[in-house]
């Protein structure tokens, strides 16, 4: 009984765990989940690049790629090891502008591919950023589960830079007219814009007394 008892104490003192050992049972299953993810994302660059036409596109996603790859190298780094990665995290910094065209202009009606030949950069952006939007929400999930603080730090940094990407490939798509913004009407979004006040309720004073029954 002694012998079969041994493993679970030792468990029980974080101390002695090794530095690589670091990690809990849902961080191992979640980060999995993230770096399969992010193969995926990489590889879907990768077989998207022979399709593009954009010069614009195709230096947004060479940047892109890097970019990711790099924070993939980080992530397996810090998560193999447990500690430090040996390059850091980066911020993401993307060339589009922050401007957005408003409003709806007649377009074809959308539907899927008949064939890889009706390929268009309009897709392939759609695509992109559909990879990176789903890489944002893994990585905030994920981070939010991790016992390791180099690994939660590795991909807390991540969720903005997925953002800051995300953000750059809709620019360009609302700037091709690909990705539409509609407005509501005016005083329906003032209305909107009105609808919350700020929180001006106070905490009451901390007391010893808890009305506890003598």
């Amino acid at each position: 009984m002694q012998n079969q008892q041994e493993p679970m104490h030792q468990n029980m003192h974080t101390g002695a765990v090794p530095q690589q050992l670091n990690h809990g049972g849902h961080e191992l299953f979640d980060v999995h989940e993230v770096l399969s993810g992010t193969i995926g994302t990489l590889n879907q660059y990768m077989l998207l690049r022979q399709h593009v036409k954009d010069p614009e596109l195709m230096d947004m996603l060479d940047r892109q790629y890097q970019f990711i790859q790099d924070e993939y190298n980080t992530t397996v780094d810090c998560f193999t090891t447990g500690g430090n990665p040996a390059k850091p995290t980066q911020s993401y910094k993307m060339k589009q502008g922050n401007d957005f065209i408003f409003g709806l202009t007649p377009t074809q009606p959308k539907k899927p591919l008949q064939s890889v030949t009706e390929i268009t950069d309009e897709s392939i952006s759609g695509l992109m950023l559909g990879a990176v939007k789903s890489s944002a929400a893994m990585k905030a999930m994920a981070a939010c589960e991790v016992t390791n603080p180099v690994v939660r730090r590795v991909l807390a940094d991540s969720v903005p830079n997925c953002i800051e990407m995300a953000y750059e490939i809709s620019i360009y798509q609302n700037k091709h007219h690909y990705y539409q913004v509609p407005q509501l009407a005016k005083q329906d979004m003032q209305q909107m814009l009105n609808a919350f006040a700020p929180a001006t309720a106070t905490l009451p004073p901390q007391t010893s007394n808890y009305n506890l029954p003598h």
